[in-house]
């Protein structure tokens, strides 16, 4: 049975769905028949750049390719190694391996469950190409820190900002502390789309260029002009169209997922002492992608909550260097005790914006109630 308020919502472009049909018919019945890299996609990277105040954005087939083609415009390859948090998603480690690199994998802050900027600096020698954090679940990582390490240690700075689109850190946009971040726009992130893809930002035009290249078969501009070895990782004309449609409700959207998690953090705060602990109150370095909270008892509070018609979901159960994918990647006597306190107690709540106020309440009643039985 579905539940009533369920995690990933199926009605999230409901509202749009003539606009969606409309620019089907309209595009595929263009005389031009340009369905990737065409005048949208352009015109979409550019609403992208102006509002940023980005070098250059360049759409991609998805975040993950994104993260790929940032380490090959690096020329990050075979003998570097990539610093990455050891708690997070799969493509912060495959995206490395794919490039023929090895990632090494840095311990999180056990408060904020982001990756610790004196686990990555302790983990940094004479092999290191780059260090790659990422901003997760309710909280971006401390770039500031971060960029002062990467500055001082000579090492490039990828920003794995795939879920924290709109975020803003001091005065400097989720994206732009590093050499280039990532996008994701992938149905559930801060500006998701009914499909697959995502977008390189940058404050480095060359590097931004290289990326470009390396998106559509290495061709520099000439159709079948193979400059460089590239792949094809080219963004969707029909869904630049419904991104530049939905871009101008943005802002709007993402206020009403910060209301939602101000109210939540707000409910939560009283209940560290029985096992349940939101994220760090305030807005700045803020990404609203999931609101994660920890809980002693997270299953039970799982199980609990799905009774009560209350979807939600883990993030993530393992590790990264525990997973059978990567294992052999890391040292056989590795410890990140705090990425492996983070599995066992994250749980994320609904928090997309047209969940209603008595949703809201409804959710935040029941982790209440919960709590109250510890």
């Amino acid at each position: 049975m579905r539940p009533e308020i369920p995690f990933f919502p199926p009605d999230l472009f409901e509202g749009d769905r003539k606009v969606m049909l409309d620019l089907i018919r309209e595009i595929a019945t263009a005389p031009e028949q340009k369905f990737i890299l065409g005048e949208h996609t352009k015109r979409f990277e550019e609403v992208l750049r102006e509002s940023l105040g980005a070098a250059d954005v360049v759409a991609c087939g998805s975040g993950t390719t994104a993260l790929g083609l940032v380490l090959r415009a690096m020329e990050v390859g075979p003998g570097d190694e990539v610093v990455v948090p050891a708690f997070g998603c799969a493509p912060l480690a495959s995206a490395v391996l794919e490039v023929g690199a090895q990632p090494t994998f840095a311990d999180i802050d056990r408060r904020t469950m982001v990756v610790d900027p004196d686990s990555v600096e302790q983990l940094i020698n004479h092999r290191t190409k780059a260090i790659m954090p990422a901003h997760m679940f309710s909280i971006m990582a401390d770039m500031p820190c971060l960029a002062e390490v990467a500055e001082r240690r000579g090492v490039r700075l990828l920003e794995d900002s795939a879920v924290a689109q709109g975020a803003v850190l001091g005065d400097t946009p989720a994206g732009l502390w590093g050499e280039a971040g990532v996008f994701s726009f992938v149905q559930v992130k801060s500006f998701g789309m009914p499909g697959e893809g995502g977008a390189v930002v940058t404050r480095d035009a060359e590097l931004g260029h290289r990326v470009r290249v390396l998106r559509n078969h290495g061709q520099d501009g000439q159709r079948f002009v193979h400059r460089v070895i590239g792949t094809n990782s080219r963004f969707d004309e029909i869904q630049a169209a419904f991104q530049l449609h939905r871009f101008p409700g943005f802002l709007e959207r993402l206020e009403r997922r910060a209301t939602i998690a101000d109210y939540y953090t707000e409910r939560f705060a009283p209940l560290v002492d029985r096992g349940v602990v939101p994220p760090p109150p305030g807005r700045d370095g803020r990404c609203y992608y999931v609101y994660c909270l920890q809980a002693e008892r997270r299953d039970e509070l799982h199980d609990h909550l799905a009774e009560r018609g209350i979807a939600s979901h883990v993030y993530y159960p393992q590790p990264l260097p525990r997973q059978a994918a990567f294992a052999s990647h890391a040292p056989a006597d590795g410890c990140w005790p705090n990425a492996e306190y983070a599995s066992r107690r994250i749980l994320a709540l609904p928090i997309y914006p047209h969940l209603s106020d008595a949703d809201v309440a409804r959710i935040a009643d029941a982790v209440c109630e919960f709590a109250a039985t510890a």
